[in-house]
């Protein structure tokens, strides 16, 4: 139906507006050629107009050839000669899009193994959902997400992780930078965010969209610097303890409780990120810091991106027993991000026991491969110029090159020949640490055995061009 929105303060009849309004859609090629337009009782009932003022408007644009009657039939767009045509208008000149490179072997991006995931299961379950014969999934979800969900969530942290949690103290969102623009929103923007140095560089990019101010503190042997952070000023930190991002460093117990004395005599808080801890291939799961904090002070957040898949877009925090309070009353009215449909088949999904299984399968898969990687690695005759590390965890390592080219070149060398790879340098703020020079991240898990063939003759091209 036409829609238009009339002035009746013009001195132009109704009629008129009502003509010049078509007209103008029929030459700009709104009105196609041969499209019926609405009946005239119709459109006046629409547009709350007599039907004499459509009627005469319909007759002037038959008059001059816009539109023509077709007997019992109705009003069409006329075939226009050009003559009746304005003249067209330049288009504006575009900038063509930049393809998206496809590259032999991305090293850089988290890609999984989507392969082995259970889809005939995960498509069941979605059915099982959907056939329901219940109102659950139009009904509005709680903020914090499905309690199915929630509940399944606390039992799965219970089991692998040793933590005793209250489902409605989980907030369940469409990924993690949601769960950062929650929590910053939640604590509040008066004082300084510390980050990981170096670290995951997007959450520096999160506070600053949300005009956060942060220090950089240094990551030593032993995790986040404390001294650094002390001087910082800062109130809320983050920590990856378990497996910190980039450098694989795990924090002990020593520095994990130095850092709840910290938040405490701040008033503070720690938000701890454990993004990939499902994947430790030796020794006995690392305790987190919630199921230590006695005084309420740790933030817990964890993802489904790397056990299911990124683009899955489920993430979930563990808020203390005071922030799940002021979380309901001060952001209480925010809808959950993620659709209910996804929550209820996840929910099976790990309750069912499926999630276990398919933990356990990527598990093997993962410590498999980072084993055919490192092992191609270790065969190749420069072998003593490469130094692998943090390599017992986590779906990436670190590979220390001896080169005389900058990180830049490196990165530049590796692309010329269909590789993507990421540097440990571009991932600190620190300009003048030269450690973390020649250091490659390598996340391996989306690697497959013919890109792990090709990969190694790559290198040795990019040994044979001198670039180390």
């Amino acid at each position: 139906m036409l829609t238009y929105t009339f002035d009746e303060k013009k001195s132009a009849p109704l009629y008129e507006q009502l003509y010049r309004f078509i007209k103008g859609d029929i030459c700009s090629g709104t009105l196609r050629p041969g499209e019926k337009l609405p009946s005239k009782r119709a459109l006046a009932r629409h547009l709350h107009l007599g039907i004499i003022t459509v009627q005469n408007a319909y007759a002037q644009l038959a008059v001059e050839g816009y539109i023509v009657t077709r007997e019992r039939s109705g009003y069409f767009v006329a075939e226009l000669d050009d003559s009746l045509l304005p003249p067209p208008e330049p288009e504006p000149r575009r900038e063509p899009p930049k393809p998206c490179r496809d590259y032999l072997l991305d090293l850089k991006a988290n890609r999984i193994a989507a392969g082995n995931f259970p889809f005939s299961v995960w498509s069941r379950l979605m059915r099982l959902t959907l056939s329901e014969r219940s109102s659950r999934l139009l009904d509005p979800l709680p903020h914090g997400g499905a309690l199915q969900l929630r509940e399944a969530i606390a039992g799965h942290l219970y089991r692998f992780r040793g933590m005793s949690v209250d489902p409605e103290n989980i907030i369940v969102a469409a990924g993690t930078d949601v769960l950062y623009n929650l929590i910053i929103q939640l604590l509040g923007r008066d004082f300084i965010y510390a980050l990981e140095d170096p670290g995951y560089n997007k959450l520096g990019l999160i506070c600053r969209a949300c005009g956060v101010e942060t220090a950089y503190i240094p990551v030593d042997r032993h995790g986040l610097s404390l001294r650094a952070l002390e001087e910082s000023g800062a109130k809320v930190a983050h920590i990856s303890p378990a497996h910190h991002y980039p450098t694989g460093v795990v924090m002990p117990i020593s520095r994990r409780r130095q850092l709840l004395r910290w938040a405490g005599r701040q008033g503070g808080f720690l938000i701890e990120d454990d993004y990939d801890s499902e994947f430790r291939f030796s020794g006995r799961p690392i305790e987190t810091m919630q199921s230590i904090d006695t005084g309420g002070r740790v933030i817990y957040m964890n993802t489904f991106s790397k056990s299911i898949s990124p683009s899955a877009r489920i993430s979930y925090m563990v808020l203390p027993d005071a922030l799940k309070d002021m979380f309901s009353e001060k952001l209480g009215f925010y809808s959950c991000t993620v659709p209910s449909v996804d929550q209820y088949s996840l929910a099976r999904f790990i309750s069912g026991g499926y999630f276990e299984q398919h933990l356990a399968r990527m598990k093997t898969y993962y410590k498999n491969l980072r084993g055919q990687v490192i092992a191609a690695i270790d065969e190749l005759p420069f072998r003593k110029k490469l130094t692998i590390s943090e390599q017992h965890s986590g779906l990436h390592f670190l590979l220390k090159v001896n080169s005389p080219l900058s990180d830049d070149d490196l990165i530049a060398c590796a692309e010329a020949m269909g590789v993507r790879i990421s540097c440990l340098s571009q991932m600190t703020h620190r300009g003048d640490e030269r450690r973390f020079d020649h250091t490659l991240i390598v996340n391996y898990s989306g690697v497959t055995p013919e890109q792990l063939e090709h990969f190694i003759e790559l290198i040795r091209e990019i040994i044979k061009s001198g670039a180390f």
